[in-house]
């Protein structure tokens, strides 16, 4: 590959009659938006320790007030992005949030898709478009772009969650913005109640739901019962993965990032492709080390790691007698709508 010319071979008058026009040129920086083979991601391999990330947050209670924080979160920045962006890869942007006992999080919408992914505590809650949707931990709950929601507690220990948003993508856009509101009234029945079952969807006098989001909460015990379902149909299954998915449409839960749930056999070891998009792995059950290029993590129970594109992941489960359940979010519904999704 021929080498291109550079910026500083210019004369620097020339460079700076293009300056006055606002007007650069593309051959000393071509190579850098579009590399030879692959992409040069910033994204880089990163791992966050919840017990070492859990007294962070704790402490963010005592020093600031709800009032003061409206959403008291710690941002799992990704080092190679900058940690000022505050975010996990080019699309995600990743958070673990705290709300103590008898707090509230005040009704908002943004343009932002975001889920929560319930990493420890009881008694909290988050309504929205008027549906209240209990929080245990390893539910997913779903805040679509432009719907109502808040948050409540009316346990008695801390309850924590991750965040996962699409906030990177929508701000790079210019499109990011939020509206507060007022307290939801919240009306009668819940998703997760009402699609409680794989195949059948509620039908009103023929007619199906037309809601872009029929279901906005998925229960980890729902979750984690259809992972040891498959494990134990197929046992010969390398990958016992399961998506989440609007159950009206089989479409990805949201439109943007898409959501999984994986299950490790006891003392399985699973290779993953090498993919486009970024991933980023929860652990919500049990333990596992991640390898990527040359970094290797040891993960254990509420540990978080966010792992590049075009990368192939190896995965190993600690237990030799148990198996470890997993949560996953990637790039892959944003990269299949813009044509770049690959595997290889």
């Amino acid at each position: 590959m021929n080498e291109l010319g550079r910026l500083e071979d210019l004369p620097k008058e020339y460079v700076e009659d293009l300056r006055k026009q606002n007007l650069v040129p593309l051959w000393p920086s071509l190579r850098g938006v579009l590399p030879p083979e692959k992409p040069r991601p910033n994204t880089q391999a990163t791992a966050w320790f919840y017990q070492a990330l859990k007294p962070l947050l704790l402490k963010a209670g005592e020093l600031t007030p709800i009032e003061k924080a409206e959403r008291r979160v710690l941002v799992l920045a990704n080092p190679g992005h900058g940690l000022e962006k505050m975010q996990a890869s080019a699309a995600m942007y990743l958070g673990m949030q705290l709300l103590l006992p008898g707090e509230w999080a005040p009704s908002h919408r943004h343009t932002p898709n975001a889920v929560r992914m319930i990493v420890e505590g009881e008694g909290a809650y988050t309504t929205v478009d008027g549906q209240k949707c209990p929080m245990s931990r390893g539910d997913l709950i779903l805040t679509p772009t432009g719907l109502w929601h808040e948050h409540g507690h009316d346990g008695t220990e801390p309850v924590v969650w991750l965040d996962v948003l699409d906030l990177p993508l929508v701000y790079y856009m210019e499109a990011s913005y939020h509206i507060n509101g007022s307290r939801q009234t919240v009306k009668p029945g819940r998703g997760d109640r009402t699609y409680a079952k794989g195949g059948m969807v509620p039908t009103q006098v023929f007619e199906r739901s037309k809601s872009a989001y029929p279901m906005l909460r998925y229960p980890w015990v729902e979750a984690r019962a259809a992972l040891e379902s498959l494990a134990v149909d197929q046992p010969d299954l390398d990958t016992v993965q399961i998506t989440y998915v609007n159950p009206e449409t089989g479409d990805d839960a949201e439109n943007i990032l898409g959501f999984y749930a994986l299950m490790l056999r006891p003392g399985q070891t699973l290779t993953l492709p090498a993919r486009s998009p970024a991933c980023v792995f929860h652990v919500i059950e049990g333990g596992m080390d991640v390898q990527v290029q040359e970094q290797h993590f040891k993960l254990v129970e509420a540990d978080t790691c966010c792992t590049p594109g075009y990368t192939p992941v190896t995965l190993r489960n600690h237990r030799a007698d148990q198996p470890t359940f997993v949560f996953m979010a990637d790039e892959a519904p944003l990269h299949r709508k813009l044509g770049v999704y690959e595997v290889r």
